[in-house]
């Protein structure tokens, strides 16, 4: 792993150099190569969901795991768009004159070598590494074990794509042994940035066992508060909606915290539909008075990834703030209210990457961001916040433009800085 490593680090300035057409070329080759292989993907397909079956695997992990003809839509809609994207690389952020033929410009640059350990789910293959591909970065791949056949012939079309319009063979890598992770987890002095994607368990292991700096986020506790001045109508359907659309997301909701203005007319209502949807409801004593029925008497907290919510009833928009941020994974969390004030003061004292206002939790992706795909979604606050797409996959370089000037000049007085921004 570090020999292979090493020679796509000594390859990745040829892929940071690279023109957009090229870049651009390779992911049409891409799209079309999914689609021409697509019976052939399915078949492997099968074989990673038999194995599941037999093995046992969770509901949750099985439902990601598949990659139908609608999957295979996605990902090429997901390439198409980035295709339109304008090139994230080679773009002048800063232009400065410092003194008369001394000039300074940031350009945005890729970060170089990115190592991404993803969870079991075939579609975040193509999206990674495409992504990387636009934004001109190397990218060591490690999926799900309950993929194998699945990431083996994606990874082998996308490559091929790559190298056939002219990249190098070490472009790209993937990783499918176990052990290889903890061998990639050396490599600091050639990877440049690790992306995890799984449980909270596995995302902490990553942090305490490598020195390379790592992207990501560990849970996804969603929450949405049910305001005193919520609409009804709009409330249930996005509740719905953000918990039962896609259950094993990390943006489906996990906790509902309801005005208990509102909660005696509105909270059964919604125990009613969302029984309808299959879901079971969490919460203290107070909720189950509420809603009666069937009612978990549960305080925990956390990440389901199942057909359950927690609900908990508060006084105020502050104990709704105050449970998120003390609760919450910081992912993201939504307000439902008509009061645009109240709203407004619900999204500047939230501290998560997403805050919404009367919407599903579930947007809270790359592709419905317009970003084409995400390679992942960060609650951290440095570098790249929310999902994190082609802006967040590149870093900047400095190059001042100088005609013999030293440093001398201007530490004596002979000469002094004017600074003058220039047009972009």
């Amino acid at each position: 792993m570090r020999e292979e490593v090493r020679r796509m680090k000594r390859v990745a300035p040829r892929i940071a150099a690279s023109e957009e057409a090229q870049r651009n070329r390779i992911l049409e080759r891409i799209a079309a190569g999914l689609e021409e292989h697509a019976e052939e993907i399915f078949a492997e397909n099968r074989k990673d969901l038999a194995a599941a079956e037999e093995n046992q695997v969770t509901p949750a992990v099985r439902k990601r795991l598949k990659f139908d003809r609608d999957k295979l839509e996605d990902v090429k809609k997901g390439i198409r768009l980035l295709v339109s994207l304008p090139d994230p690389i080679h773009r002048v952020t800063l232009a400065r004159e410092l003194d008369q033929g001394l000039v300074l410009k940031r350009e945005t640059c890729p970060i170089g070598v990115i190592g991404v350990i993803f969870e079991a789910r075939p579609d975040a293959l193509v999206q990674i590494s495409t992504l990387c591909i636009k934004s001109g970065n190397c990218a060591v791949l490690k999926g799900g074990k309950e993929t194998a056949n699945t990431n083996r012939i994606l990874f082998r079309i996308i490559h091929d794509a790559a190298v056939a319009e002219g990249f190098p063979e070490y472009c790209l890598l993937q990783a499918e042994q176990h052990n290889e992770i903890d061998e990639l987890l050396e490599c600091d002095d050639c990877v440049d940035l690790l992306i995890p994607r799984g449980s909270n368990a596995f995302v902490r292991y990553i942090m305490d066992h490598t020195r390379i700096p790592v992207m990501g986020h560990a849970d996804g506790i969603c929450h949405i508060y049910v305001d005193r001045d919520a609409d009804q109508e709009k409330a249930v359907p996005i509740i719905v909606d953000a918990k039962t659309q896609y259950t094993a997301a990390c943006n489906a909701v996990e906790t509902l915290l309801i005005h208990r203005d509102l909660a005696p007319v509105f909270l059964p209502r919604l125990a009613d539909r969302l029984r309808k949807e299959g879901v079971r409801l969490c919460g203290t004593k107070e909720v189950t008075d509420l809603v009666g029925g069937e009612t978990i008497e549960d305080t925990d907290f956390r990440e389901y990834l199942d057909l359950v919510v927690s609900v908990k009833i508060v006084g105020s928009v502050d104990e709704a703030i105050d449970h998120i941020n003390r609760y919450g994974s910081h992912h993201t969390d939504c307000i439902l209210t008509e009061n645009q004030k109240t709203a407004e003061y619900f999204m500047d004292m939230v501290d998560s990457a997403g805050v919404y206002q009367n919407c599903s939790t579930r947007f809270a992706d790359g592709y419905r961001y317009g970003f084409g795909a995400e390679v992942g979604i960060s609650t951290g606050k440095l570098h790249a916040r929310g999902p994190v797409g082609l802006d967040g996959l590149v870093t900047y370089k400095y190059k001042l433009y100088g005609q013999g000037q030293i440093v001398a000049d201007y530490a004596s007085g002979k000469k002094e800085f004017h600074f003058r921004d220039l047009n972009l």
